[in-house]
């Protein structure tokens, strides 16, 4: 973008997502936002499966690289799946980006703590990224909440989980949330169900 951008939109891929930030890319550009610079920070599925804490120091760089090359412009957010986990992390380590932050979504993101994660590590030895996933981040989350706008969009395939993270681990106290029917996991990140959702909740809180 060549012009001073009017927003700032990041869109955080997650956890193995071999398709990395393209995928999720695809639905920020399919929300068609006038005047936005999009960052898609890219962290390689390979290291997705070992420890949070570099892909938090990773993706940090490259907010914080962004925030200072325009610092008054207001950002958005949309993470899907770890990706909201990482970020709801980077917000509760930087309360001073909440007054630019303009709104938070989070796709199918276990901020309660990853049920399929406690199955791997259920002793919390620190077995790669299950040890940081199975974490309830419910009281991080509820604290941006409060200040921050808040979607949570989750799906129920069957069972009460997309088919990796459970409806209830995405809950998140003070955001508004809405449950889909029978969208994948995966899908989250492209169904145009997914974007529909968005663009209501932003104009709800124009």
């Amino acid at each position: 973008m060549s012009v001073q951008p009017q927003t700032i939109l990041f869109a955080q891929h997650g956890m193995t997502d071999l398709s990395g930030c393209q995928t999720i890319a695809r639905l920020a550009y399919a929300l068609d936002l006038k005047d936005t610079l999009i960052v898609t920070p890219e962290v390689h599925w390979l290291r997705t499966l070992f420890y949070l804490e570099p892909l938090i120091q990773s993706v940090e760089a490259v907010v914080v690289e962004t925030l200072n090359k325009y610092p008054d412009v207001p950002i958005r957010i949309i993470a899907t799946s770890m990706g909201g986990v990482l970020w709801a992390e980077l917000l509760d380590r930087h309360p001073e980006w909440w007054a630019r932050v303009h709104s938070l979504v989070l796709l199918g993101s276990p901020i309660g703590g990853s049920h399929i994660a406690r199955r791997v590590d259920p002793f919390g030895w620190g077995i790669g990224i299950a040890r940081d996933l199975a974490v309830d981040r419910s009281a991080i989350a509820c604290q941006i909440a409060e200040k921050i706008p808040t979607l949570v969009v989750a799906s129920d395939c069957g069972y009460g989980h997309d088919g990796i993270v459970s409806v209830e681990s995405t809950k998140v106290c003070g955001a508004e949330f809405v449950c889909l029917s029978g969208v994948s996991h995966p899908d989250l990140r492209i169904h145009p169900a997914v974007g529909e959702e968005i663009l209501k909740f932003w104009a709800s809180i124009e």
